[in-house]
């Protein structure tokens, strides 16, 4: 397992840098984020990306179905809390909804929708919790890129570091994670739900969206804080081949907004 992975402390940190060097900034192109917005982060962890919009002046509400990774947040951001700038609730995002109905000027979804089993469901869903002129901001690994079924976070070093190897059929993949003593059921999840870049934009268009802007990176953004590799904005005439370019683009950054 990469170290960053068990360093919590250095993680949050690593979450806010990214956030205020590369997500901000895409999600300003769109919509110029002034104090006093509300912020929603879906799957927000340790809320350490909700700390670079707070440092902006916004109000942020954290959802997170793991109390451990709330509870890390709660120690680095005790005094957002005390000061009423930020609420961290431990729940499933689909019980919160009455409470927040068209309240959010932005909704963050940073390394989450791949996760999610129903997608369209939760795209579809969020709607109502927009303002009427709300963004929503993407930020995921296409399915098919080198490590898209996160096996990079395996104990055993080949098959961490081995490209696409999460694209091999399901039963040769499970032996060899089985054989390796890797967290089987979880890897395997995230192959049932990793999502393509097409997948995703169709989902969008079929729940009643526009694409307000995106930004396809050959090297990842947080690439740069992990293992110091200068992030690369995809080339331009791969990023319009479909399904080729998911094979080579680590990261995509997308914002949204209701029709």
């Amino acid at each position: 397992m990469f170290q960053f992975h068990a360093d919590r402390d250095r993680y949050f940190a690593m979450q806010v840098s990214n956030a205020s060097t590369y997500v901000i900034p895409f999600i300003q192109q769109t919509k110029p984020i002034q104090p006093g917005m509300h912020v929603l982060e879906i799957g927000c962890g340790e809320a350490g990306v909700l700390k670079a919009f707070i440092q902006l002046g916004c109000t942020a509400v954290g959802i997170e179905l793991e109390e451990g990774r709330l509870a890390n947040g709660r120690k680095h951001m005790y005094q957002d809390i005390a000061d009423g700038k930020l609420t961290l609730i431990a729940n499933d995002i689909y019980n919160i909804k009455d409470e927040f109905i068209q309240a959010f000027d932005i909704i963050v979804l940073k390394d989450v929708i791949e996760h999610i089993h129903d997608q369209k469901k939760l795209i579809a869903w969020m709607k109502d919790l927009l303002k009427p002129d709300g963004v929503i901001f993407f930020g995921f690994p296409p399915w098919y890129m080198p490590w898209g079924g996160h096996q990079q976070v395996c104990h055993t070093k080949w098959v961490a570091t081995i490209p696409w190897l999460h694209l091999l059929p399901n039963f040769i993949y499970k032996s060899i994670l089985q054989a390796n003593n890797e967290a089987v059921a979880e890897l395997l999840e995230i192959k049932e739900t990793g999502i393509s870049i097409e997948r995703f934009e169709s989902i969008c268009k079929h729940t009643g969206y526009t694409i307000a802007n995106s930004k396809h990176y050959l090297i990842n953004p947080i690439y740069q804080f992990k293992f110091g590799w200068k992030p690369r904005t995809q080339f331009w005439f791969i990023s319009k081949i479909p399904f080729v370019r998911n094979f080579f683009t680590t990261c995509v950054y997308y914002t949204i907004q209701s029709r």
